[in-house]
């Protein structure tokens, strides 16, 4: 059986907030943790409210956030 999960990788985030503002669910926020480019990489603040939709993937332009299925 599939599962689907939540992948964020830090290192190709540049903080643009699209995924953050576009979450339906208030999942997603800036966290603390600067990443080797200088910027405040996109975390989970509040995993258990995600639905796995897939919005923040398709309005990431870096491609740096998503929901990946897991075979």
């Amino acid at each position: 059986m599939s599962e689907k999960h939540h992948v964020i990788d830090a290192r190709r985030c540049k903080a643009c907030g699209l995924c953050v503002s576009n979450c339906p669910k208030a999942v997603l926020a800036l966290g603390a943790a600067i990443n080797a480019q200088g910027y405040n990489y996109v975390v989970q603040e509040h995993p258990e409210n995600c639905v796995l939709c897939d919005i923040c993937g398709t309005i990431c332009p870096d491609m740096a956030i998503g929901v990946v299925v897991d075979q």
